[in-house]
């Protein structure tokens, strides 16, 4: 039995359809990637998954435990870690971990041992006795996947976990996530829209304005794009565009000002477009398959494209849903 199942799973807020009929499993003890821009149903996924809000329709569960109909089963099994930070500021790490223990009721003998060792595990101990106030964006985010362990979930859920942290941060905090199924025996459920860093999966869901478009391992997504992708500026795109087509027999596309087109052998490809191209060519890169490049493949556009404006959407869609229920 897998650890999470969601069968035809759907959430809409009046009519918007957040979460459109999706359905997909996780292995226990893997790493589960869940991939899409902001809007796109990452949170309100999660959100149905913690119980924290009921489906419209279709079914999901954890560990056997029924999400609509068994919340307290369910929340014993999951640890969450939310896109902003929930910690008190003006506790210590670990008075921060030991409340977080009582209100799990982790056995009073054990709780200084776990709250130890979890410091220990995100390289917090020595700072154990400092307010949360004190601490910068990523070690708070360490403490967070360490309060989250604390009562030894089943399921650690982390929700853009590297949200707003700085590339050194977010790679220190990466080291302390791709342990925790070895050395803790609990399954990763992630959600990010930072592809880069879903390569650490063991598989990804990609889900886009609701609607699961493609899972599978990273390698399974990238063998999609079908080889190396080249990207080409020039004095003129549109006429550079007609030559490469006709010429190589290859489908061409345009974004942001680059041309760019897929090949199974790009480093022998760029050689020859630059001949026939000449004096228009300004800059030409190669790039092997990507998750991003999945995306773009599948949706026409990048990943990071207009967040602002559907996480926007989303949430103006849940308020006016929230303001026709309260009338009523």
């Amino acid at each position: 039995m897998p650890i999470i199942k969601v069968e035809n799973l759907s959430r809409r807020f009046g009519d918007l359809t957040a979460v459109n009929n999706i359905s997909f499993e996780v292995a226990e003890g893997t790493i589960f990637g869940f991939l899409g821009p902001n809007g796109a149903g990452k949170t309100t996924t999660i959100n149905i998954l913690c119980t924290l809000l009921q489906p419209t329709s279709g079914k999901a569960s954890i560990a056997g435990y029924d999400c609509l109909r068994e919340p307290s089963e369910v929340r014993k099994a999951i640890g969450i870690v939310f896109q902003d930070t929930t910690l008190d500021k003006d506790l210590t790490a670990y008075e921060n971990l030991m409340f977080h223990a009582y209100l799990y009721d982790v056995k009073k003998s054990e709780m200084k041992g776990r709250i130890d060792d979890a410091l220990h595990f995100v390289g917090l101990h020595e700072r154990k006795d400092d307010l949360v106030r004190k601490f910068s964006g990523g070690m708070k985010r360490r403490l967070e996947v360490a309060r989250g362990m604390i009562h030894r979930p089943r399921v650690l859920f982390l929700d853009e976990p590297t949200l707003g942290l700085d590339p050194q941060s977010r790679a220190k905090l990466w080291e302390f996530i791709v342990e925790l199924p070895r050395k803790h025996n609990v399954t990763i459920f992630m959600t990010t829209h930072y592809m880069e860093e879903a390569e650490v999966c063991n598989k990804i869901a990609i889900i886009d304005n609701g609607v699961i478009i493609a899972d599978g391992t990273p390698e399974e997504l990238k063998k999609t794009v079908g080889g190396d992708v080249i990207y080409i500026r020039t004095t003129d795109n549109q006429k550079a565009k007609l030559e490469i087509e006709a010429l190589f027999n290859v489908e061409v596309s345009e974004k942001s000002g680059e041309l760019f087109l897929t090949t199974l052998k790009g480093d022998a490809c760029i050689p020859e477009i630059i001949k026939a191209l000449g004096e228009k060519v300004l800059s030409v890169r190669l790039q092997r398959p990507t998750l991003n490049d999945v995306f773009l493949k599948m949706t026409g556009r990048q990943i990071r494209e207009q967040e602002a404006s559907s996480e926007d959407t989303v949430k103006e869609a849940v308020r006016a849903y929230r303001r026709k229920h309260d009338r009523s």
